[in-house]
Formats: C-alpha cells, sequence, structure tokens
C-alpha cells in the first residue's frame, strides 16, 4: 500500500483547492481594490476602513504568495530542483513580509493604505506644482 503525498504547507500552488482559493483571491481584489480607492474618506476611514484594509493586506499576501509558488515551480527546476524548497521558503517569507508591512501600514498610518497611496501624488506642503 502505497501513501500519497501529502502537499506541505510551503507548496501553495499545490492542487485544485489551492488554485479555486487563489482564483477567489484574485476575485476578491479585482473587485475590492477599486471599491476601496473610490469610496469616501468618510467611510474609509475609522475601524471599519482598518479592518477591511487589514482585510486586504491578507489578501494581497495571500495571493503574492501563492502566485510567486506558481512561478517559483515553473523556473526554479530549470536551474536545479534542489532549489525548489528553499525557493517555496522564500515565498512564503515574500507572503508574510508583505502581510507585516502592509498590515502595519493600514493600522498605524494615518488614512491608512489608502492615505499612503494619495500620499504619492501629493506633493510637499508649500510646494507648488508646475
Amino acid at each position: 500500500m502505497t501513501k500519497s503525498k501529502q502537499p506541505s504547507i510551503l507548496e501553495a500552488d499545490a492542487g485544485a483547492y489551492a488554485t479555486h482559493v487563489h482564483h477567489k483571491i484574485t476575485t476578491f481584489l479585482a473587485i475590492a481594490t477599486p471599491l476601496l480607492f473610490l469610496s469616501p474618506d468618510s467611510v474609509t476611514d475609522g475601524m471599519f476602513g482598518k479592518a477591511f484594509e487589514l482585510l486586504l493586506s491578507g489578501n494581497i499576501a495571500v495571493h503574492s504568495w501563492v502566485g510567486l509558488n506558481y512561478v517559483a515551480r515553473d523556473y526554479v527546476p530549470k536551474v536545479s530542483y534542489a532549489l525548489l524548497p528553499p525557493a517555496r521558503v522564500l515565498c512564503a517569507a515574500v507572503g508574510a513580509i508583505t502581510f507585516l508591512g502592509m498590515g502595519r501600514v493600514a493600522l498605524s498610518s494615518p488614512g491608512g493604505i489608502k492615505g499612503c497611496m494619495k500620499g504619492l501624488w501629493k506633493g510637499k506642503a508649500g510646494e507648488r506644482t508646475k
């Protein structure tokens, strides 16, 4: 009797369930991200906005983790099969760092992620645009 190998948690791209989850997260991000940025500040300021941005941060982190695993599975074996497990660890680390960074911005930055993105297009105080 042979046991089927259970995929490791680091193999975020393994199986139909992972693909299904990845597609659901992609759909959520395609709908939620424009809603966040197009909604008025009065709606996104406060606890609701922080919770929504934290949820968005988690989805972005998982989306990038699974997506990077697909890329690693396709391209790392062309260099060496032995590099695939370390590449999967790196993918998980990138996903975790993404969540920690975006979560911190969502919770402690003025205006959260939306405020941070809006700040990219605003000039410094007292600076004139040409």
